[in-house]
């Protein structure tokens, strides 16, 4: 493979990358991959877990469960059922916690938010956020209490399918959200991660378009720490939605172009993907995975209330991912600093 023998892949190449090709290339685009992942990433692989503070929405996303047509349970946790929470989450030793809510500013409130985050904080050295896209103020304000991380999802790149996608709410208008990471990174957030929502629309565009998109924002802000996460879409209550098929061989060649494209570039693979297929992809770019998930409001420290936001295929324990990582070679990174691993 031609393109290989670059030592900087540019756009082009990029593209060309994501297009049909042989197994033989895949096994020499991995092969480049492992070895420049492992100078630049080693064998840690940070571990954290998300925490849904509620799942009100005011959106109509028709891939989403929390689509505000979706009759499903409702619920918030309370200030309280926060502190429960982060308590029992960070018993199993995990001092990285992701936050997220539906998008409804008017029951999950930027006041609300930070009240969750200075309880957080007392468990966790990183908090990061997957909520409604914020002005730079308003991400000031969270850097000020305590958050280091945003994950954002643009979740299509092509204008017209976003649209159609997102037919009613705050969402629809396509260029504040795509524009969220740039006043996250203005604000000062420090790692910011970044997706499309694979199955929506034509994946090699949309993967095209999504490192462009982070390797605009990491030469305009190189003091910021940028990843990306490559999800699928996963089955959801009330789903009428038909996604495209992205299969597992796609995804593969999805992250070696995108690691090849971007070396320094963290990879999140969360719980959408089977532990079979987490485990087959640690070599081939991955920094960061999700451990103890559930995605319904609570459910660590208090009662799992409110229909969860979709599915997931992995359900392994904290414990659980923490042995797996090591059977296979890799150190689990639960927190920063020191004391990296439980044993």
């Amino acid at each position: 493979m031609d393109i290989l023998k670059s030592r900087i892949i540019t756009e082009e190449m990029f593209s060309k990358l994501l297009e049909p090709i042989s197994n033989g290339s895949l096994e020499l685009m991995a092969s480049r991959v492992s070895e420049e992942h492992l100078k630049h990433f080693g064998k840690a692989i940070t571990l954290y877990t998300p925490l849904y503070l509620a799942n009100y929405c005011v959106n109509q996303c028709v891939y989403c469960g929390y689509n505000a047509k979706n009759k499903i349970k409702r619920h918030q946790l309370s200030l309280k059922d926060v502190e429960n929470e982060a308590l029992a989450i960070s018993q199993s030793g995990l001092r990285h916690i992701l936050i997220l809510t539906g998008e409804s500013e008017k029951d999950t409130p930027v006041s609300y938010i930070l009240d969750a985050i200075t309880i957080l904080k007392k468990y966790f050295d990183s908090i990061a956020i997957e909520i409604y896209p914020l002005s730079t103020e308003d991400y000031l304000k969270m850097v000020d209490a305590g958050v280091d991380s945003l994950t954002i999802y643009q979740e299509v790149y092509d204008r017209t399918r976003y649209q159609e996608v997102h037919p009613y709410g705050p969402k629809s208008d396509y260029d504040y959200r795509l524009n969220a990471a740039e006043r996250a990174a203005k604000a000062g957030i420090f790692h910011i991660n970044m997706g499309a929502l694979l199955g929506i629309h034509h994946w090699q565009s949309e993967v095209f378009a999504l490192g462009c998109h982070v390797k605009a924002l990491q030469d305009e802000y190189p003091g910021i720490n940028f990843s990306i996460s490559v999800p699928r879409i996963r089955p959801f209550i009330g789903q009428s939605f038909e996604s495209i098929e992205i299969e597992d061989r796609v995804l593969v060649q999805i992250i070696l172009a995108l690691k090849l494209f971007l070396p320094s570039m963290g990879i999140t693979l969360s719980t959408r993907e089977s532990a079979d297929f987490r485990d087959s992809m640690l070599p081939l770019g991955i920094s960061k995975m999700s451990a103890g998930v559930m995605t319904s409001v609570g459910g660590h420290g208090s009662d799992s209330e409110g229909d969860a936001q979709f599915d997931i295929a992995d359900n392994r324990s904290v414990e659980e991912m923490v042995k797996s990582l090591k059977k296979h070679g890799y150190q689990p990174v639960l927190k920063d600093w020191v004391d990296l691993c439980i044993e």
